[in-house]
Formats: C-alpha cells, sequence, structure tokens
C-alpha cells in the first residue's frame, strides 16, 4: 500500500484562498507519483483569519482531474 502524497500551502494577507491553485497542484504530485489520492494543508496565516479552533477543519473535496482529497484548513 502506498501512502498519499500531501502538498501544503499558506494563505497570506491580500492573497485569494489559495485552494483552486494548490489542488491543481497536488494533481501534478500525484500524477508524478502515479497516485489516486492525496491530502492538502491549508495554513490560513491571514491577521484577519478566526481564532485556530474556529478555522480547523477537515473535509474531504476532489482534486480538478477527479482524484479524492482530504483538506485540512487551519
Amino acid at each position: 500500500m502506498v501512502a498519499p502524497s500531501c502538498a501544503s500551502t499558506a494563505w497570506a494577507a491580500g492573497d485569494a484562498d489559495p485552494l483552486a491553485s494548490a489542488l491543481v497542484q497536488l494533481d501534478g504530485y500525484l500524477d508524478r507519483l502515479g497516485l489516486d489520492t492525496g491530502a492538502l494543508l491549508l495554513f490560513d496565516r491571514r491577521p484577519t483569519a478566526p481564532t485556530i479552533h474556529e478555522r480547523t477543519t477537515i473535509t474531504a473535496t476532489t482534486s480538478p482531474a477527479g482524484r479524492p482529497v482530504t483538506l485540512f484548513r487551519g
């Protein structure tokens, strides 16, 4: 069994939500590794971000290529 690939990115002040571009990037990693699933970690570093316990979530989403992705936001 192969572990899923994981990518991470940070959401900085003045930037748009990086989810869409991060999913595209993760798809590239998964393609190169020949994997069908992955995990994505998005760290919200904006000064206006809600408190950590309010913004931390774990959800399921789908990459642009249709792969299942576990999404961690915090």
